[in-house]
């Protein structure tokens, strides 16, 4: 089969290669992939940011079809299509952090797509437990975003605390980013969305959403915005989304005194940021990476109620072969979410 793999460590080595099938252990199901979309994870293991274990097939935001079970495997049904939660192909099971289903900080964790095999390509072999059924009106193509959603839900839901009537501040309004915002407008909060002129675009849609205003920081008065939108005393909660050192600056800046920071960005490098923001104002300082196994629940919850919405993140839908064109509009900002679906071999 063909498959996308980053096949030694450095810059690039990203190839279009033939694969083996994966066999589908006792305890596994076989998937046939329907799409996988481009995430910033797969851009960093691209230039080697991100720890990665090469040669591996990338790509960790999937929908799939079961096509083969394993003899041991219990309650799933050839054609059932499911949702896969790829950040535990490998955990130890055993830690604190594994027993309160908080696997991200689990020292042996491996997930798809940069620790083991992932999904641009066409059949993967996971764990039953790794499957969400994905809620009736839902496409396979809607599905393929549950995993970037949870990073989002895991922000808004599970870390931050606001009230019905607060204002929220996005910055970054990258696909995580905008689904902390659809997130946030189907709780009833007003959103104040920053980003840069290179996010015209991107501020353009997130407009469409029904956010209170975008700002862009490169060329409006963030500070006046605040005080005439909160009469002077700021923002109650701001999520960093961008990983950018001005944007954690705008964030603390515009936060009121006892307001919330939540860094959901990643930076992959040191900063200089005014820190004494966060003892004068008494800010209350969080931290968000990944999600977890009860956050997929949730997550599943939040579409069947069928409130937010999706689909409309999705601009591009290209078959494995254009994944260099695919890589290029997401890293140059041309597309949101980029899709890429396994061809006919």
């Amino acid at each position: 089969m063909k498959a996308l793999v980053k096949h030694q460590k450095g810059e690039g080595h990203v190839a279009l290669m033939d694969m083996a099938v994966p066999i589908c252990r006792q305890d596994q199901v076989l998937l046939e992939v329907n799409s996988c979309g481009i995430c910033g994870t797969d851009l960093h293991v691209y230039h080697d940011r991100f720890k990665n274990y090469p040669p591996v097939i990338l790509g960790h935001e999937f929908t799939g079809k079961v096509v083969e079970l394993g003899s041991e495997v219990k309650g799933l049904k050839i054609n059932d299509h499911f949702s896969v939660l790829g950040a535990t192909a490998v955990t130890c099971g055993r830690c604190r952090y594994c027993y309160k289903g908080a696997f991200m900080f689990c020292k042996e964790r491996r997930g798809m797509g940069h620790g083991v095999h992932g999904a641009f390509t066409r059949y993967v072999a996971v764990r039953p437990d790794q499957c969400f059924a994905i809620p009736a009106g839902v496409s396979l193509d809607e599905a393929a975003l549950v995993e970037p959603l949870a990073a989002a839900v895991h922000a808004v839901v599970d870390i931050a605390r606001f009230k019905l009537g607060d204002m929220a501040l996005v910055s970054g309004p990258g696909p995580i980013g905008m689904l902390c915002v659809k997130l946030l407008l189907g709780m009833g909060i007003n959103v104040i969305v920053l980003g840069t002129s290179d996010d015209r675009e991107r501020l353009e849609r997130v407009r469409g959403f029904g956010v209170t205003t975008t700002v862009m920081v490169d060329k409006d008065n963030l500070a006046a915005t605040v005080a005439e939108l909160t009469g002077g005393a700021g923002v109650d909660i701001a999520f960093e989304c961008a990983g950018a050192q001005e944007s954690v600056r705008n964030c603390l800046e515009a936060l009121r005194p006892l307001g919330q920071y939540i860094q959901v960005g990643h930076f992959g490098r040191d900063l200089l940021v005014p820190w004494d923001h966060i003892a004068f104002k008494q800010l209350k300082v969080d931290g968000s990476v990944g999600y977890s196994r009860e956050t997929w629940y949730q997550t599943m919850k939040i579409l069947a109620q069928g409130k937010v919405k999706v689909g409309d993140l999705i601009t591009d839908r290209l078959p494995l072969s254009e994944w260099k064109k695919g890589f290029d509009l997401f890293e140059q900002k041309k597309a949101i979410k980029v899709l890429l679906f396994p061809e006919n071999e």
